[in-house]
């Protein structure tokens, strides 16, 4: 995928279905905003730094779970400092659910986006969990706004990975009110962090 220069033309069986969030705005940056830069590959492994506990010679206590929860007993997205550099426009959350993931502790899974007036602005997608001055704080980035791709779909499944449906623009010339890639992408946890995988999907998924 290509990244465009321009403004924008055109936008887990036990499951926690991601919830949309018409407007929820959070804190937009000042500084000067640069959506449209060099796109990064798609296929990547995440390395989010979340808690690994020190290698010893005895099993350690086995993993909670992953198990929904409600919203209101994890971070609140909307509450968040989310590294997005959107100028003068706020932060929009745009789907997003509440889950303990398999640690032990409550966290959330969000996509937002710069709330420009028009345009199809990119996603970025984020795994939230608690702050130690009130304000959630970000553990992982699972999609950069750099990859140019719109979220819908926000999951967990059964055995704790994280899914989501997306889609993008196979060039600059694809117009943004017609993408025409769509993906279906996976996170699970290895380590301390996630693997991301993803797959093609057929363009008639919402």
């Amino acid at each position: 995928m290509l990244a465009h220069t321009d403004h924008w033309r055109g936008r887990l069986v036990e499951t926690a279905v991601g919830t949309t969030a018409g407007r929820q705005s959070g804190t937009g940056r000042t500084a000067p905003w640069h959506w449209a830069v060099t796109v990064a590959g798609c296929a990547a492994v995440v390395a989010a730094a979340l808690t690994a506990g020190p290698a010893s010679g005895t099993p350690g206590p086995a993993r909670p779970t992953p198990k929904a929860l409600p919203a209101a007993a994890a971070p609140d997205p909307a509450k968040a400092e989310l590294p997005l550099d959107c100028g003068p426009f706020p932060v929009a959350v745009t789907v997003s659910f509440a889950a303990d993931l398999g640690d032990g502790r409550p966290g959330t899974v969000a996509a937002a986006h710069c709330a420009a007036e028009n345009g199809t602005p990119p996603d970025a997608v984020y795994l939230l969990g608690p702050g130690t001055d009130g304000r959630p704080a970000v553990l992982a980035t699972l999609v950069s706004e750099r990859e140019n791709l719109t979220v819908s779909r926000l999951a967990l499944r059964s055995d704790g990975a994280i899914t989501a449906h997306a889609r993008g623009y196979s060039g600059d010339d694809v117009p943004r009110f017609a993408p025409d890639i769509s993906v279906d992408l996976t996170w699970t946890r290895e380590g301390g962090g996630w693997d991301r995988t993803q797959t093609a999907a057929p363009l008639s998924l919402t």
